[in-house]
């Protein structure tokens, strides 16, 4: 299935959660779109990175902490080397187990434990970065009747993330860098 839709189609009925994957040549992406958002952006975000860095953004952005609860306005990252799960009650746990596709945290892992919790809710997007890491997480979004977005293989950095997941089917549509801002920030009517 190779279907590179210029436009975003079939948003979730209610979006509950936004999950970003990335990893080589999406951290300066991600944290520019980031410094975009409004204040009052209504939709936690949970972000993992293969590495942690700072910038600054207009939400309150921060690492994770074992059993904070989930709040929306704030930009939540995976802190490294722990992967970050959610537990039912909404709440956040790091975990020591070991590292998938070499890499602790791991999207995969991230993706599949809040699609868990947050089911049809739950709207994934993977950006650009060099191993297969991301793939199996939007999958597990997809059968949580979750949305999955990745990002278009000629837009990314580094597009083996985003290839993977598309050559394994793991996605709802596959945009340009612009549509997918545009998408997140649009989410706020589907809440």
């Amino acid at each position: 299935m190779t279907n590179y839709e210029h436009t975003l189609n079939g948003f979730p009925a209610k979006a509950g959660v936004v999950i970003i994957g990335a990893s080589a040549g999406g951290l300066k992406l991600l944290f520019e779109w980031s410094r975009q958002l409004p204040v009052d952006y209504p939709i936690p975000i949970v972000m993992v990175i293969h590495r942690n860095a700072k910038y600054e953004t207009n939400l309150e952005a921060k690492l994770a902490k074992e059993k904070e609860p989930m709040q929306a306005g704030c930009i939540y990252f995976a802190p490294a080397g722990y992967h970050l799960l959610l537990e039912p009650e909404g709440t956040f746990s790091l975990d020591l187990s070991d590292p998938v596709h070499f890499c602790r945290p791991s999207i995969d892992v991230t993706f599949e434990s809040i699609a868990e919790v947050y089911g049809p809710r739950t709207v994934g997007i993977l950006l650009s970065g060099a191993n297969h890491d991301g793939a199996a997480g939007l999958q597990a979004i997809r059968n949580q009747k979750g949305f999955a977005v990745v990002q278009h293989p000629q837009w990314a950095e580094v597009p083996t993330m985003p290839q993977s997941a598309i050559d394994s089917g793991a996605y709802d549509q596959i945009a340009e860098n612009p549509k997918i801002f545009a998408f997140i920030k649009g989410l706020e009517a589907y809440i």
